[in-house]
């Protein structure tokens, strides 16, 4: 395996660079540095907000390329590489859905703000992490914003009570398991793998000189167009299925640990 290769390295966050306390480890960004002083192009890819990533990642926000809701929106420092909304008359029949789900919680993310028509309170806790910057709203007339994904939330299983009911929109949205709690739905060009392929377009970066990590169903497409494809060992098991390679899980650093052997790679 020639790590020395690699010309962009892309990594989800939550399971993946982030710990179980949602914390990006020091040890990291100073591997960062050692990246950028080699000329790779480092590249966060989330389901998060754009706004929740930049608080993760403030050191180096303008040093990174930053996909956020999921492949919905990709920024570069100021410059806005993509941004792809629901189409008005989409938004309106899958909320009319969603809304009907039994025990689901639907959050509207817009570029900069999230609508949530909700009243549980274990929903209401994790906002703050995920959605810090949130209104709540009775109906979704009272959005004005476009909407880069709807993210269904279940207290207890996304996967078991959400994804069934909402399954059959595959055929013309993306919808993914995205975490134990959570659904999330977009425009079918909303995906990770979308973004990272405009990416290494931009950059006249292949695949073979790419590398990925991941966790969890949102993050599938984005390692399909990477050689260096990394599961979590915490990840789900549709992710160790599609992935080439594997590490360790994220709260022992598993994208710092084959970081490092990058790096080594190229002295």
């Amino acid at each position: 395996m020639n790590l020395s290769q690699v010309k962009l390295i892309v990594s989800d966050l939550d399971g993946t660079l982030l710990n179980s306390n949602h914390e990006v480890s020091s040890e990291f960004f100073k591997l960062f540095k050692i990246l950028q002083s080699k000329n790779i192009l480092f590249v966060a890819a989330s389901g998060r907000p754009y706004y929740s990533m930049i608080d993760k990642l403030a050191p180096i926000k303008d040093d990174i390329i930053i996909v956020s809701e999921n492949g919905g929106l990709a920024i570069k420092k100021d410059d806005l590489l993509i941004s792809n909304t629901f189409r008005k008359e989409n938004l309106s029949a899958i909320s009319h859905l969603v809304l009907n789900l039994k025990d689901t919680h639907p959050v509207f993310c817009a570029k900069d703000k999230a609508y949530v028509i909700s009243k549980s309170k274990k929903l209401m806790s994790l906002l703050s992490e995920y959605y810090s910057n949130y209104d709540i709203i009775e109906t979704i007339a009272d959005i004005e914003e476009d909407i880069y994904k709807i993210a269904l939330y279940h207290e207890e299983s996304s996967e078991k009570y959400i994804y069934p009911s909402v399954k059959h929109l595959e055929s013309n949205f993306k919808v993914k398991v995205s975490a134990n709690h959570w659904v999330d739905i977009s425009e079918n060009i909303a995906n990770k793998g979308y973004a990272i392929k405009h990416i290494q377009e931009l950059h006249n970066i292949t695949e073979a000189e790419t590398m990925a990590f991941g966790d969890y169903n949102n993050d599938i497409e984005m390692l399909k167009l990477a050689h260096f494809s990394y599961a979590m060992e915490n990840a789900h098991p549709n992710v160790k299925a599609v992935a080439n390679y594997t590490t360790k899980t994220n709260n022992n650093n598993g994208v710092e640990f084959i970081i490092k052997q990058l790096i080594e790679s190229l002295d």
